[in-house]
């Protein structure tokens, strides 16, 4: 609800600052006195274009500021706003502050919780909070494309629909990879031919994991083989001698120290384990000696073998270099990746069909659903223009015609449903429209196009009351309800706008005494002189006497016969409240 409204050098208001309570909130006051003023302030607070003539002559700037407390309707509003735009104010999260300011020299600034936020993004805030009907454009019930989420409401039809909005999202993704496979059909035909042609490429290599560590291994024991053949002939040398014999062979030295050992061995039993050793040495000597005569043989310079090994290694680097891989096996990762992929493309074709099957499925679910939904507007919709019609006939447009329209349009390309297709959105195939002839004699009319003023409101006022748990807005305000109503019209007036209170925050201008002695709060408006200057100032009348002394002006009868009349209507105001 809206429980702050602070006003500084708007208009004829210097400074005004008011709390209004949850319930049934009335403003009155004379002619002039700046009533209508305060619904301007709030428009303008709601992101009404801002116009410097209404900031107060002698002032640099008007300024208003509002403060929301949100109950959880309100927070399910306007939350998902506050989240996109980064307004959400974590410390107070229950309350919500909006501040306008307009300069002389026409530039205005708004701020959601202390935040700069655009035009739109207020206004898109201020319409979740706020609906005001009355002689100005902020008419929620006059934009056709509510129309059906109210009507939906008044039917309980939202949980339906929603099943309809998660199939029609489905239909959307499906028809989207649809254009996709087609659209890209020729792109994809070329990437094909590029991975088949990389495919065999690598394939043909018959690579393996391990075959390039192998590669450079005997790579390298090729290019340098006249080296290893030398090393190995040094060490051979050293082992078993040369033809000289001019040193002791290291083998025949080591079997001969093995010989003396074991003799000294049988006469010292200590040294047995140094015998052992050099047997054991002598014997390694002797393997190894036979190892190297063997690597010695098999060391050759193979020029052919060679070549062939260096073109296989730069095979294996150009494939490396092409594909951007760090190894053989990052290659044949690459492939599978590929092979992969291409087989997804070869089954396009088969992914296409399958997606037009499913396509027509789901264009023949939401066909039924469609229609279930529009049989049930139907019926809603005669329920609901009976019941706005009976409220038209208290606020005295008994001759009045109120109709809800549904229109469907046929589209090649729509759901499905018979033998026909139609046009339809995530909230069917209808297009929903209140339409009204407020005149006998003449055809209903769009809402907007039949009424204005206090008719208009009244016509708000009857579908309020019909739609009230349907309506999500949390604050309404009434300005010029009662334009063309006598007094006892009034009353009726105020016991349904009161009566809206129970769902609603509700504040209304009024000139009616019968309307305002329905009020749970009642504020008093008039203007006051200061330095030749005029004033509009509001006050709460707290007391019984304030009460009765103002409807009693609005009355118009002066002494004891008007304050007697003026509690009297309270009187019958609270025992028709008591009785409801």
């Amino acid at each position: 609800m809206l429980e702050e409204l602070r006003i500084q050098n708007f208009a004829v208001i210097a400074r005004l600052e008011l709390r209004f309570g949850a319930g049934f909130n009335v403003i009155t006051g004379e002619t002039g006195a700046g009533k209508s003023i305060l619904i301007d302030a709030v428009e303008l607070l709601l992101g009404r274009r801002a116009d410097p003539i209404v900031v107060r002559a002698g002032s640099e700037r008007s300024r208003i500021e509002g403060l929301f407390k949100l109950d959880a309707r309100a927070r399910q509003a306007v939350l998902p706003v506050l989240e996109r735009e980064d307004l959400v104010d974590e410390d107070d999260p229950e309350y919500l502050s909006i501040m306008r300011e307009v300069r002389r020299r026409g530039r205005s600034s708004a701020r959601i919780n202390g935040f700069p936020v655009r035009s739109e993004v207020l206004s898109e805030v201020g319409g979740a909070l706020v609906d005001i009907h009355g002689q100005s454009q902020h008419l929620s019930l006059f934009r056709p494309r509510h129309h059906i989420d109210l009507l939906d409401r008044y039917a309980d039809l939202l949980d339906l629909r929603a099943g309809l909005a998660s199939m029609v999202a489905e239909l959307t993704g499906v028809q989207a990879e649809m254009r996709r496979l087609r659209d890209d059909k020729e792109a994809l035909e070329r990437r094909a031919d590029l991975l088949r042609h990389e495919l065999e490429e690598i394939r043909a290599a018959e690579l393996d994991p391990a075959e390039e560590r192998d590669l450079l291994a005997e790579r390298n024991r090729l290019a340098n083989s006249e080296q290893l053949a030398t090393l190995a002939a040094e060490a051979l040398r050293l082992l078993n001698g040369d033809e000289s014999g001019a040193a002791i062979p290291a083998v025949d030295g080591l079997m001969e120290a093995a010989a003396a050992l074991a003799k000294l061995a049988r006469i010292d039993a200590a040294m047995t384990e140094n015998y052992k050793l050099a047997e054991d040495l002598a014997q390694a000597a002797q393997d190894l000696a036979l190892t190297l005569t063997r690597y010695a043989d098999e060391v050759e310079f193979d020029p052919y073998r060679l070549d062939e090994l260096e073109g296989r290694l730069e095979l294996i680097r150009t494939l490396k270099r092409r594909f951007r891989a760090e190894s053989i096996a990052e290659l044949l990762a690459y492939a599978e990746g590929a092979a992969a992929e291409l087989q997804g493309i070869d089954a396009s074709d088969e992914r296409l069909e399958s997606l037009g099957r499913r396509e027509d499925s789901l264009m023949r679910q939401i066909g039924d659903i469609c229609w279930r939904l529009s049989r049930a507007r139907a019926e809603a919709g005669a329920e609901l223009s009976q019941a706005v019609l009976r409220e038209l006939a208290d606020l005295r447009m008994e001759r009045s015609r109120f109709e809800v329209l549904l229109q469907q349009a046929e589209h090649p390309a729509g759901c499905i449903v018979g033998d026909r297709r139609y046009k339809f959105d995530a909230k069917g195939m209808d297009d929903v429209e209140f339409m009204l002839s407020a005149n006998p004699g003449e055809p209903p009319r769009p809402l907007a196009k039949v009424a204005s003023g206090g008719e208009a409101a009244r016509i708000m006022l009857a579908l309020k009351r019909v739609l009230t748990a349907a309506d999500q807005t949390p604050v309404l305000i009434f300005d010029e309800v009662d334009q063309g109503i006598g007094g006892r019209i009034g009353a009726v007036v105020g016991e349904k706008l009161w009566s809206l209170s129970g769902e609603h925050q509700v504040l209304c201008v009024t000139h009616l005494p019968q309307l305002a002695s329905y009020a749970d709060a009642h504020f008093q408006a008039r203007k006051a002189m200061s330095d030749e200057t005029a004033a509009t100032r509001v006050r709460v009348l707290e007391d019984e006497a304030e009460r009765v002394a103002e409807l009693a002006a609005m009355l118009g009868t002066a002494g004891a016969a008007g304050m007697q009349s003026a509690r009297e209507l309270l009187e019958r105001a609270r025992a028709r409240k008591g009785q409801v």
